[in-house]
């Protein structure tokens, strides 16, 4: 071996690490989520964040295959204010007209 150690134990350059997908596209390996509350970046290690998908529901009260998705993080739901988070920005898309 030389001075920088066996070969196993280097790193790997990080070109080779990038994903691809069938159109031979670079895709990323992890796409961020934010905070529909805060609107700042959900991390990785953040396990106690959550995503909620909210149905929508038309005039009979049967599902139509539409959704809204809010992410909160870790931090809003340990402060306590998930519940009341969720509801205003639910409110809030009712009263823009995008939810039905």
């Amino acid at each position: 071996t030389d001075s920088t150690g066996p070969l196993l134990l280097q790193p790997l350059p990080r070109a080779n690490l990038k994903m691809k997908n069938d159109e031979g596209e670079v895709v990323d390996l992890y796409i961020p989520r934010k905070c529909a509350w805060t609107n700042k970046l959900i991390t990785a290690k953040d396990h106690a964040s959550v995503q909620v998908n909210i149905g929508h529901l038309n005039e009979e009260g049967v599902y139509s295959n539409t959704l809204t998705t809010f992410a909160l993080a870790g931090k809003v739901r340990a402060q306590g204010e998930g519940d009341s988070a969720l509801d205003i920005m639910w409110r809030k898309k009712l009263a823009e007209g995008v939810a039905q």
